[in-house]
């Protein structure tokens, strides 16, 4: 009989890694504090304020009184199409934000947003000429000219403010003169 030999085993102590600290963590910085009676050193930590959460406008949702015709007039005005979803809307892309269009003919009367909702646009002249191939040009004076005309107003954008059929105030500015305050 041939004597085997154990093997021995071996126990293999690892360290643990630290865990991963978040971003904030990481660029903590440490501040000495006076030391305490006894010798000990003890540390406080600065944690940075977190940015504010500062929401962002995704969305604008308006309110018509026929949801094909509003198809219609925003899709010739604007030169996009939208895109029809479920419950009596349609969404046109404007940059950034997406304008609801919303059809509230059952049951409602559309109510007009606020005093105008405001789109910046490479060619102006452009989206003025179908504008005006729509009759939506405003009547109204905007600090003493015809809002409906393209004009440079007073805090320097050029500029024209149109309606839509269901009383919706909108404003066109040339995206090269818009003023941010």
């Amino acid at each position: 009989m041939v004597a085997r030999k154990k093997a021995k085993s071996k126990v293999v102590t690892r360290k643990k890694k630290p865990a991963k600290r978040p971003l904030a963590a990481a660029i903590r910085r440490k501040r000495p504090s006076p030391r305490p009676s006894g010798g000990a050193v003890q540390t406080r930590v600065a944690v940075p304020t977190p940015a504010a959460d500062v929401p962002s406008f995704f969305r604008l949702n308006i309110e018509v009184g026929n949801l094909d015709e509003a198809e219609k007039f925003y899709g010739e005005l604007f030169g996009v199409e939208g895109r029809r979803q479920r419950g009596s809307r349609i969404y046109f892309n404007a940059g950034p934000v997406a304008l609801q269009v919303v059809d509230v003919s059952i049951g409602g009367i559309p109510h007009p947003a606020a005093k105008a909702l405001y789109f910046t646009v490479q060619d102006l002249d452009a989206i003025h000429a179908r504008a005006k191939s729509l009759d939506a040009l405003s009547t109204e004076l905007v600090h003493g000219e015809p809002g409906g005309e393209i004009a440079v107003r007073p805090w320097g954008e050029r500029s024209f403010y149109a309606e839509d059929p269901w009383g919706n105030p909108l404003c066109f500015v040339q995206q090269d003169t818009t003023y941010s305050g």
